[in-house]
C-alpha cells in the first residue's frame, strides 16, 4: 500500500506566491533562478521507536543508523522491509528592485507537516526560506564588479563574468537592492512492502 502522505500543496503555493509577489511589481526585475533536487529511496532494516532510531540499508548494502528527534511520531508503524522515500530541493532566486532607498536585511520562515496518527505510513515535510536583501553601494564598470552591503553591514564584491549581465551593469544604480531568496524543502514518505 502506498503512502497517502504527500507534500502539501500549501508549501508549493507559498513558494509560488512568494515568487509571483516579488515579480509582480513593475520595479522588480528577475535576475536568475537555480534549483537542485536530490532523491533517495532506502529500505528499513530496523526501528527502535522508543529511542527514535531507524536503521536504513545504504547504497552499498551496509546499515546506516539515523537518529531522529523526539518530534518523529508514529515510528511504531514503520517496519523492517518498508521503503523510505526522501526528496530534498534547494532553490535560489534573485530579483533586482529598481527603486532606490531599500536597506539591507534578512528574514526567514519555516514550517513542518507530519503524518497524522490515522496515517499508517510515517512521513512528513519541512521547508525553510531565507530572504536576504543586499544594497548596491558601488558599481565598477571598468572592473565589471558590483559591491553590495549585506544585512550585517559587511561589503561583498561580486565579479560579473557573464557578458549578458555585464551589458546591464550600466543600468544599475547605487541604492538599488537585490533580494535573494533561498528555499529548502524536505519530503519524507514511507511505503509498506509485502
Amino acid at each position: 500500500m502506498k503512502s497517502a502522505f504527500r507534500l502539501p500543496a500549501t508549501f508549493a503555493m507559498a513558494a509560488l506566491a512568494s515568487a509571483v509577489s516579488m515579480w509582480a511589481q513593475a520595479a522588480d526585475i528577475p535576475l536568475g533562478t537555480h534549483v537542485e533536487a536530490d532523491e533517495a529511496v532506502a529500505k528499513v532494516v530496523s526501528v527502535d521507536a522508543a529511542h527514535h532510531q531507524v536503521v536504513l540499508q545504504g547504497k552499498d548494502g551496509q546499515p546506516v543508523p539515523i537518529q531522529l528527534s523526539d518530534q518523529a511520531k508514529d515510528l511504531g508503524h514503520l517496519k523492517p522491509g518498508d521503503q523510505v522515500h526522501m526528496l530534498v530541493t534547494h532553490s535560489v532566486a534573485e530579483v533586482l528592485d529598481t527603486s532606490v532607498g531599500g536597506e539591507p536585511g534578512a528574514t526567514s520562515q519555516g514550517g513542518v507537516v507530519r503524518a497524522t496518527a490515522a496515517n499508517p505510513n510515517p512521513g512528513g515535510a519541512a521547508f525553510r526560506q531565507v530572504q536576504v536583501r543586499l544594497k548596491i553601494i558601488r558599481v565598477d564598470l571598468a572592473k565589471n564588479q558590483v559591491v553590495f552591503e549585506g544585512p550585517v553591514g559587511r561589503d561583498k564584491v561580486i565579479n560579473v563574468e557573464r557578458p549578458e549581465i555585464r551589458a546591464r551593469l550600466k543600468d544599475l544604480k547605487v541604492g538599488q537592492t537585490v533580494l535573494v531568496t533561498y528555499t529548502d524543502t524536505l519530503k519524507v514518505t514511507t511505503e509498506h512492502k509485502g
